[in-house]
């Protein structure tokens, strides 16, 4: 794969510093050095020392990335959002892990975009996972389809430029949920599950944003943005407040409103793509178990 650059700084600089502001890390230097790419300044090979100057044209080809052969194929279709030559945005389905683990390791949506990148025949194999989503979670997973463009959106997500909005439906104390507000409460591990988590003082720090949109006396439809990214964190929250989602009896939601997963749906995605500098905003409907409840609110 190759990229270009003019260079608009009249002060020469080294390539190797060039190519660190336009996100190029060290570990992908080495890549493009010892497995096949190249560096060229006006059609020339040159090496990271050269040193550059105003209306230089570089150009950088990247080495194809070869497949994991200990991740497997699973063959069922994905529903895709979006794609193009850097990214893949795909609508999860509930039940579906997002990657593998040591005793479940097919049937993941790692598991089933690796079958669609063979059938496509892309030259770049490796699955990159840029946003994952519990298992029975359902919405937009993001994929990167290259290293570079899973390096450059890991730098927008740190800076917390790459922003999702989740749905939600809750019960339990839903007439005390504001219209808009602010959950800032730590979590930590509850030490007595492995999985669990729960509110505790010496926990991380944890943000989560809430818009009610519809509610009733039982229930309630809540859009959701995250702050901060920790294990469960919008369930552990919600919960906290006194309104745990629907099916979510890990954190005890009700189980009688016809749904029997968390009810959780990432609903929006919204980030500048890093090539084309263009803003991107994607949406998925919701499931259609969450979908029959939100219609009788």
């Amino acid at each position: 794969m190759e990229f270009n650059w003019t260079v608009e700084k009249k002060e020469p600089q080294q390539v190797k510093y060039f190519l660190k502001e336009q996100g190029i890390s060290k570990g992908l230097l080495a890549k493009i050095k010892f497995q096949g790419g190249k560096i060229e300044v006006n059609q020339t090979v040159e090496n990271v020392l050269f040193k550059l100057s105003f209306g230089d044209q570089v150009k950088i080809t990247i080495p194809d990335e070869k497949e994991h052969e200990t991740l497997l194929v699973d063959d069922v279709p994905i529903d895709i959002v979006f794609e193009d030559e850097h990214y893949l945005v795909v609508d999860k389905p509930a039940g579906v892990a997002s990657i593998p683990a040591q005793y479940h390791p097919n049937g993941t949506m790692a598991n089933r975009v690796k079958a669609y990148f063979k059938a496509q025949h892309y030259k770049n194999q490796v699955i990159h996972v840029v946003t994952r989503l519990d298992r029975d979670t359902t919405g937009l997973m993001l994929f990167a389809k290259h290293g570079f463009a899973h390096a450059m959106l890991d730098q927008e997500l740190r800076k917390k430029e790459v922003v999702k909005i989740y749905q939600a439906l809750v019960g339990g104390s839903v007439s005390e949920l504001k219209e808009h507000a602010l959950i800032q409460l730590p979590i930590g591990r509850d030490f007595s599950s492995i999985l669990k988590r729960t509110i505790l003082e010496t926990g991380q720090h944890a943000e989560t944003e809430y818009w009610l949109t519809k509610r009733n006396n039982d229930e309630a439809l809540v859009n959701i943005q995250l702050h901060t990214g920790r294990t469960h964190q919008i369930r552990v929250h919600f919960e906290a407040i006194g309104c745990p989602l629907l099916g979510d009896d890990m954190y005890g939601g009700k189980m009688n409103s016809g749904i029997n997963r968390q009810a959780l749906h990432c609903c929006q995605l919204r980030f500048v793509h890093p090539f084309t500098k263009k803003r991107l905003e994607l949406t998925s409907p919701l499931a259609e178990d969450m979908k029959k409840i939100v219609d009788q609110l």
